[in-house]
């Protein structure tokens, strides 16, 4: 499918407008072998085709938790998650497709089933498959934070999209977010605190440490190398 069309609506919503300013740039990259064979011979087994609303026990063929994975990267922590906790679906969206031929493979190799993935626009995705409450967890795990300063409006995490994580999240439904940008960090605990309907899980109202369950990625390595720091925010839908 894709990713500059947006998805037709399910029951719950008007379709979402086209977003003039998307928050990822679509760009090649060096795809391996291997990863292509990937795409070829497991997406069918692990991607999401279908444009009806997401319906997690028609796709799993069973009644668990359902937590969202935005862009998932080459899909390492992803795969580790859905390890450590295999009673709970996961979904992943990505658009880059050497990273999404990875995970396959990742996938594959671990012998996962609770794991599906997507290619496309998270935003769209959401606005228009997931119903409303039916989320148990949405991850945000080292956005781009296009640092320069004339393109922070391409930042994924703004105050509509805070509004949309609170409607696709359940009754104490998680969002967990991280990033190694401290200016990025800092607005996006702004936007979470002003979302009606999410609350911060820390009692001082301010950043999470690393919850053990958020394995380290290869962005949070980066970063470190480079001197950052990694600053994590849960909330939780009221």
């Amino acid at each position: 499918m894709s990713t500059d069309t947006p998805a037709p609506p399910n029951d719950n919503h008007q379709p979402i407008a086209r977003r003039r300013i998307r928050s990822y740039t679509l760009r090649q990259g060096r795809i391996t072998e291997s990863q292509h064979k990937a795409l070829e011979d497991l997406w069918p087994i692990f991607g999401l085709e279908t444009d009806q609303a997401f319906d997690a026990r028609a796709v799993f063929g069973r009644e668990a938790p359902t937590i969202v994975e935005i862009g998932f990267g080459n899909g390492e922590s992803l795969a580790r998650m859905a390890t450590d906790a295999p009673d709970t679906h996961f979904l992943g969206i990505e658009v880059h497709r050497p990273g999404i031929g990875h995970l396959l493979l990742r996938l594959r190799e671990a012998g996962l089933s609770n794991v599906r993935v997507y290619r496309g626009d998270a935003v769209e995705f959401l606005a228009n498959r997931i119903p409303d409450g039916g989320l148990s967890g949405i991850n945000l795990f080292f956005p781009d934070p296009w640092p320069k300063a004339r393109h922070h409006k391409r930042r994924i995490l703004n105050p509509e999209f805070a509004r949309l994580v609170a409607d696709k999240l359940k009754s104490g439904g998680i969002f967990h977010a991280a990033t190694d940008w401290e200016d990025y960090a800092r607005q996006m605990l702004e936007v979470l605190r002003d979302c009606t309907g999410l609350e911060n899980t820390q009692a001082d109202g301010g950043f999470t440490p690393r919850p053990a369950h958020r394995p380290p990625t290869k962005f949070e390595a980066r970063g470190e190398r480079l001197g950052h720091g990694v600053w994590d925010l849960v909330f939780v839908r009221r």
